[in-house]
């Protein structure tokens, strides 16, 4: 390959993506729990020897294919700018060049109504009422054109800086271009002074808990998938939450997330699996559609789970707790 040799190119991915961005971009990294967040961008994570931009759904291992996804790097600068080797005596490695400017956002256009979105959320099992009130919060709408459920996130003056959608038709979903994950989709409670947080992957899920469990009088905190951006600035803004309910879907990525949650000081986790399929979306349709005594036992013993005030299995301080699963 022209410019760049085969061992440099070797070299260049043996080289730890953590240790690179500790000494080349010390600055502008933060440690949360157990993994590792950029500032600029702060759903892109490092951990365990991976990065993963959770945001644009990409990631990876190496260095180089941060530096190209990431910084856009050409393949050859990245190269030598890692091994610090040139063909020509007059080379000198190149800056990291300055992240790109976060879109601007904008959220759809609204329909003229809401019909779509209330009667696919009502089929998904959600009360009609709850949709409503969601609706009229200004955190609920349905899009014009392709009629797609928009999850809305507010920052502390109520102006929308996340917007997540979800086909009312098919499997669509994406966030708005632009959105601030720092902003989740959220169901508040009934007392202001609630120190307690249920979180989720996704405003459905949000949705669904709140119909099986309407007597949990706690926040509910969609992550807009699972990376922490949303749960760790809603935790600076309410100084008040003490009690972490994890409530992320049971799959690899989910119990990931919640392993991190655990991580977190100065709260105390409780882990909640739906009682049945993957997500809390998947435990509502099935209660609709088979009340199964085996599985309203589940739901009943989630309960009190629900209710926890206390650590679960903590062992050592506050940033040594691990999670009981249940």
């Amino acid at each position: 390959m022209p410019g760049v040799s085969r061992e440099q190119i070797d070299r260049a991915k043996q080289m730890d993506i953590l240790d690179y961005i500790l000494t080349h971009e010390p600055s502008n990294v933060k440690r949360i729990g157990r993994g590792y967040y950029l500032k600029d961008h702060d759903s892109l994570e490092i951990s365990n020897g991976l990065w993963n931009w959770h945001s644009r759904g990409i990631g990876g291992r190496n260095v180089v294919d941060y530096l190209i996804k990431v910084r856009e790097f050409g393949f050859v600068e990245a190269v030598r700018h890692l091994v610090g080797d040139d063909v020509s005596p007059s080379y000198t490695a190149p800056k990291a060049k300055p992240p790109p400017e976060r879109k601007l956002f904008v959220l759809p256009p609204r329909n003229s109504d809401n019909e779509r979105v209330i009667a696919y959320l009502q089929s998904r099992g959600i009360d009609k009422q709850l949709i409503l009130d969601c609706i009229r919060r200004g955190s609920l709408y349905e899009s014009a054109g392709f009629h797609n459920c928009v999850f809305i996130g507010r920052d502390d003056n109520g102006k929308a800086r996340f917007a997540s959608l979800r086909g009312t038709k098919g499997n669509f979903k994406r966030d708005a271009d632009g959105s601030d994950k720092r902003f989740g989709f959220v169901l508040p409670p009934v007392g202001a002074d609630s120190d307690t947080v249920a979180i989720f992957e996704s405003g459905i899920d949000c949705l669904s808990h709140q119909v099986l469990y309407p007597d949990f009088d706690g926040w509910r905190l969609s992550l807009g998938c699972t990376a922490l951006a949303a749960l760790t600035n809603f935790l600076e803004r309410h100084r008040k939450i003490r009690h972490c309910l994890v409530c992320t879907d049971n799959d690899k990525a989910g119990n990931l997330a919640a392993a991190r949650i655990a991580e977190l000081p100065d709260i105390t986790v409780a882990r909640l699996l739906p009682p049945a399929g993957k997500d809390w979306s998947d435990t509502l349709k099935a209660v609709r559609s088979e009340k199964k005594p085996s599985l309203i036992g589940r739901l009943e013993a989630a309960k009190s789970i629900a209710a926890m005030r206390t650590p679960v299995n903590t062992s050592g301080g506050s940033h040594q707790k691990s999670l009981e699963w249940r």
